[in-house]
């Protein structure tokens, strides 16, 4: 082990591909270790599950494990542009008048509301987090400290598979709107197959922006910046003339009917265009380089996000008055409502202004995902490999590339129409999560928080998340009844009242804390799992045939790499059983 020790202090060259740098646990040397560490899965699943990480850890052990560390160069300002740059993009450009036109007619205004306000309480408990655990991890971090390894594995494979489809949906939309620009039918870009609807378009287009975008990433950061900055301004300006313009031609007549589809509509849609306020998460995942994290991430994502709420309303408003529900097209709403309006020179505008936007969703989008798959490749959930960072950019090269790759070939094959459903339900699951761990980083504190609080604690969280789960279910199966609300929202009032008044606070925020506790984040619980029950049944099944597939890598690789890691300082009894695991033996079966 000193040997092995002193040969990791000496330099090594970035550009490697040795075994090692892929699998260097000691349950992965060779076939017999990895049966011996099959058979006592079940232990490792336990080890795992009640495991928890500590701040310092991830701020200092696991932080190192990339070897070089990331420049510490964004201030608040990046923060705010970034957040503008990495949200406003082909969400609120095509979700808008796709769900107005098949969900929400001219109350999309007030699907936007309810998403934004729940996205709101989502940045709240990110904000917390990222104040008090800087670093390039975000939730994944987060929930390895509070949840356990277990709940990080879930949220690292929502995190994997979201950033990969928010990927491939943006450049997908990229290429639509380039169509639209130069006055094109939007698919007219795209090559068309013979195979399976859906999958049938094939756009090359789109895996060129993905690479260019991540080749623009991976060279510096703060350069990365600065291109965001213009990008992002122009963006506004934009958006300021889309307002200014559609107001313009305002027709209150098109607000009648304003509820075509009903409330159940209005809810549905908030649920699709939750995608549209996606990506503030990636600011969070910046807390690494940020020079003041405890002043300037409030400022750069509480301020970015209050603001791009206001403009989503203000864009669905304009939209609405526009043009009737009827006759808006879903594909490219505001610039053939323009058309409609006598204003076709402003459809090249408007284009012009969405390729922009998506362009920095695509750009601060790479960075976000590659600190993500960073900091997940740091525990070795995935081959430490991609945890690395290159010792001249300060960027890590391998995760941005690993997450482009997944993205252009999904973008490829695939329509937006369906990766949008998947992509809001596996964010809207992590916000949930994310709600939850800020609760028990507030109201448990292992070795400080009695037995009794514990129990009481879990009661009053159960009961939360039951009862969100229950006013879901009851809306998803009985969209026009009452009876069942008059059972579920009761129960959430207990369950947060009862945790306000009766369960101790176990600890405090140090700089920065989510206000209201356990109100806001209860409320956070509840409005994720209400919009989750909002999504179609189809989301659901691709989100468990996924969630399969991620529960099937945790069994065979996941809990064995995470548990190597985490037993990797041991004491002598506990290593000569270590040994015995790495010849194959049993003797790791005795470890409690």
């Amino acid at each position: 082990m000193a040997e092995n020790s002193k040969e990791d202090l000496q330099p090594k060259s970035y550009w490697r591909f040795r075994h090692d740098d892929f699998f260097p646990e000691p349950s992965f040397r060779s076939w017999s270790a990895y049966r011996s560490a099959l058979s006592q899965t079940p232990h490792r699943i336990y080890d795992r599950l009640v495991g928890r990480s500590t701040d310092a850890n991830e701020l200092g052990e696991v932080r190192r494990r990339s070897e070089n560390d990331m420049r510490r160069t964004l201030t608040w300002w990046d923060l705010t542009w970034f957040g503008f740059g990495s949200v406003i993009g082909a969400g609120i450009f095509v979700l808008t008048g796709q769900e107005a036109h098949e969900h929400a007619g001219p109350a999309i205004i007030l699907s936007y509301v309810i998403s934004g306000i729940s996205a709101m309480l989502s940045v709240f408990c990110y904000t917390e987090f990222a104040v008090e655990i800087p670093v390039a991890g975000g939730s994944f971090a987060y929930l390895r400290v509070e949840l356990g390894d277990f709940a990080a594995f879930i949220a690292a494979a929502n995190l994997i598979l979201e950033n990969i489809i928010g990927g491939a949906a943006v450049s997908r939309a990229w290429t639509s709107y380039l169509a639209t620009l130069i006055n094109r039918p939007p698919n007219s870009l795209r090559i068309h197959t013979n195979l399976a609807k859906d999958f049938n378009l094939l756009d090359p287009i789109a895996v060129v922006v993905l690479f260019v975008t991540a080749a623009a990433a991976m060279l510096s950061t703060k350069k990365t910046s600065y291109f965001n900055w213009v990008a992002s301004a122009i963006h506004v300006v934009v958006i300021a003339f889309v307002i200014i313009a559609g107001f313009a031609h305002a027709k209150t007549e098109n607000l009648s009917p304003f509820l075509p589809f009903g409330v159940e509509g209005v809810f549905r849609a908030a649920a699709i265009v939750y995608f549209a306020y996606g990506g503030f998460d990636n600011i969070a995942t910046m807390a690494e380089e940020t020079r003041n994290p405890s002043r300037d991430i409030p400022l750069g994502l509480l301020g970015s996000m209050s603001i791009i709420t206001v403009i989503y309303c203000l864009m669905a408003l304009a939209l609405g008055m526009m043009q009737r529900y009827t006759a808006i097209d879903p594909n490219a709403a505001y610039s053939v409502a323009f058309r409609n309006v006598g204003m076709r020179w402003a459809q090249y505008v408007v284009a012009l202004g969405a390729l922009k936007g998506m362009t920095t969703v695509l750009l601060v989008g790479a960075i976000g995902t590659a600190r993500y798959t960073t900091h997940i490749a740091r525990s070795h959930i995935i081959p430490p490999f991609f945890a690395l960072v290159h010792p001249k950019t300060a960027t890590p090269i391998y995760a941005t590339l690993l997450m482009t790759i997944g993205s252009a070939i999904i973008a490829f094959f695939s329509s937006l129409h369906i990766l949008a459903s998947l992509l809001s339900i596996s964010t809207l699951f992590i916000f949930m999560m994310m709600a939850t761990a800020l609760l028990v980083r507030r109201y448990y504190v292992r070795g400080v928080s009695t037995k009794k609080d514990l129990v009481k604690f879990v009661v009053c969280l159960i009961l939360i998340i039951l009862a969100s789960a229950g006013t879901s279910a009851y809306w998803g199966l009985r969209p026009g009844g009452w009876v069942g609300y008059l059972v579920t929202v009761p129960l959430w009032v207990a369950g947060t009242l009862g945790m306000w008044l009766f369960v101790p606070k176990a600890r405090e925020p140090k700089v920065w804390g989510v206000p209201m506790v356990p109100w806001l984040p209860a409320l956070s619980i509840g409005t994720n799992l209400f919009l989750m029950g909002s999504l179609g049944g189809d989301a659901f099944v691709r989100f468990g045939i996924c969630s399969g597939l991620m529960l099937l890598y945790y069994v065979l690789v996941g809990v064995h790499v995470t548990y190597d890691v985490a037993h990797e300082h041991e004491g002598g009894e506990e290593k000569a059983l270590r040994g015995k695991v790495e010849d194959g033996g049993d003797g790791d079966r005795s470890v409690a």
